[in-house]
């Protein structure tokens, strides 16, 4: 049987479907295992998806034992990005650039890690959003994994303005000063060195969200003409949103559509077909 049609049956030697998953700490609140359920029924796949709640010191060891039993690929998320990267053997261009990972794939062996992230958030910028990107003002909050994921892609979108802002100011720094080694114009400060006037896209890439906090950002940067965009997704709406419109922005946004945009990319990874977005969206819309 040939890889492709391999792919299409999902069928391993034992006759069990393929295994994939999504491993991070804390993980409960994720909705990737409904979304890969829908991909996978759209796309007459047979797998299987589950969330694992992992602390950083038994990443590494659970990524290897979900490969040696068989699992075939994990998305990945925070705080365990970075260690991803460390852990491929073999890194995408992309994955490489970003030095973090959000997908790993296992084919005999050997760890493949891609990041998708970044596409998924310029499609939802874009494509879902219909936000213009080539000459924005755009501020982009955090310096860790999910940042770096998505700096490259911001660029390439040609913006007038790029700012990473960081409650520590050197990782901003450095974080910018790599991406522009790379012939890029971006610079990096801590949130009291922003300058005083509104963006008009502002990225939450921190984690604040996840312990009901909200990043250190002056409300001088937000205005009435800017659309705030909060990579994080709950329920209800995340404090940053709810900051953002207290702030009077024009549109607060969370992450559901990065989230599932980055989920087709992984899944095209994967397994080799490209699911549809839409479907997913609109039954996100209901759930969420």
């Amino acid at each position: 049987m040939s890889g492709a049609r391999e792919r299409e049956s999902g069928a391993r030697a034992d006759g069990e479907p393929d295994e994939y998953g999504v491993v991070g700490h804390p993980v409960a609140h994720s909705w990737s295992p409904f979304i890969h359920a829908a991909f996978a029924r759209e796309t007459r796949q047979a797998l299987v998806y589950r969330a694992h709640d992992i602390a950083a010191e038994r990443f590494s060891g659970f990524v290897r034992e979900f490969a040696a039993r068989g699992g075939r690929g994990l998305n990945v998320t925070v705080p365990h990005k970075r260690a991803a990267a460390e852990l491929s053997a073999e890194l995408t261009a992309r994955a490489t650039r970003a030095g973090a990972v959000n997908t790993l794939t296992f084919d005999r062996g050997r760890i493949r890690g891609d990041n998708t992230d970044g596409a998924g958030l310029i499609t939802d910028l874009r494509a879902n959003l219909a936000i213009r990107l080539a000459g924005a003002r755009i501020l982009l909050a955090g310096a860790g994994g999910a940042a770096r994921g998505v700096l490259g892609p911001l660029l390439e979108a040609d913006p007038a303005l790029l700012v990473v802002a960081n409650r520590a100011p050197e990782r901003a720094r450095a974080l910018a000063g790599e991406f522009g080694s790379q012939g890029m114009t971006v610079r990096g400060c801590g949130f009291d060195e922003l300058p005083p006037d509104p963006f008009d896209l502002v990225l939450n890439a921190t984690a604040a969200s996840l312990s009901g906090e909200v990043p250190a950002i002056p409300r001088a940067a937000v205005g009435p003409a800017t659309i705030c965009y909060d990579m994080a997704y709950a329920k209800t709406d995340t404090p940053f949103v709810s900051w953002s419109r207290e702030c009077g922005c024009r549109r607060a946004v969370q992450g559901w559509g990065m989230l599932v945009e980055q989920a087709a990319e992984s899944f095209e990874i994967w397994r080799g077909v490209r699911p549809s977005t839409a479907p997913v969206l609109e039954l996100l819309a209901q759930r969420a």
